[in-house]
């Protein structure tokens, strides 16, 4: 299986501490190494609404001997929205084209997806603009959620109207197979857990003041986020497996969406 990496923040925020673990798993300390890739919405520094912009990394390589995954785990992109994905293949070679996460646009925003599981016999019929270029299960899954919530909607709907219809969606296609997902268009994160396996489950940990120390699981790397953070900062992280050893992370419940706004677990 293959696993996620997701942020929300309610102010720019790097992700290289978090990246540099999870990195790890791509082919060092985990064997999900055919290829990786990565996602940051940027936009107007106070602005949320704004965050349209967006910069997209993918490697066929394993994340752990990418170069290109280095620089990311040194650069400090700054962003309120960030997904990113270490593959191992189920379906699809090991090719860029097949890796996460893919990227579409609707209503004039880009919407990032990347997926974890295995889809069996799901070939819904696809029409208009949402085609895919890859040949995964997951990119046929994101195709589909993307024509369906252009059919559902005429613009861009609120947080909470567009977490409605997810959730429809995403219990659709869960019944073909493990569908854990993350997905954001830049002005939230949603996140859908399918299953309670150890080993295909979302996790979540919400970062506040008072900041405190945090270790990596996949490498020795420590820092205290009070030296690098202000009061008001709130930063959402939600991985496949929990990424540090001294922070209490939330396992999602079986077949749950949840919305992540401002670096916090949203209502919608």
């Amino acid at each position: 299986m293959c696993q996620l990496l997701g942020m929300n923040c309610n102010a720019p925020t790097d992700v290289t501490f978090s990246f540099r673990g999870f990195a790890q798993r791509g082919g060092n300390t985990d064997q999900h190494a055919d290829g990786w890739g990565i996602a940051f919405f940027e936009g107007h520094q106070t602005e949320q609404d704004d965050d349209k912009g967006l910069r997209h990394f993918v490697d066929h390589q394993s994340a752990c001997s990418s170069p290109v995954a280095e620089l990311i785990s040194r650069y400090p992109i700054k962003s309120r929205n960030v997904i990113s994905h270490i593959r191992k293949a189920t379906q699809g070679r090991v090719a860029l084209e097949n890796c996460h996460p893919f990227v579409r646009e609707l209503w004039g925003r880009y919407w990032v997806f990347a997926h974890n599981g295995d889809l069996k016999d799901f070939t819904p019929r696809l029409h208009g603009s949402f085609k895919p270029v890859g040949a995964t299960d997951s990119e046929r899954a994101f195709c589909w959620v993307m024509q369906e919530l252009a059919k559902s909607h005429a613009g861009v709907p609120s947080v909470k109207e567009l977490s409605i219809t997810l959730r429809e969606l995403a219990a659709h296609i869960a019944a073909y197979g493990t569908f854990n997902f993350l997905l954001s268009n830049g002005q939230a994160l949603w996140a859908h857990a399918s299953t309670k396996a150890d080993s295909q489950r979302l996790y979540y940990v919400e970062r506040k003041h008072p900041f405190a120390h945090a270790t990596l699981s996949d490498e020795d790397v420590s820092i205290n986020f009070a030296d690098h953070t202000n009061a008001t900062d709130r930063v959402a992280m939600v991985v496949s497996a929990p990424l540090t050893t001294d922070e209490v992370w939330t396992a999602f419940s079986p077949g749950a969406l949840l919305v992540f706004e401002g670096g916090a677990l949203s209502s919608a």
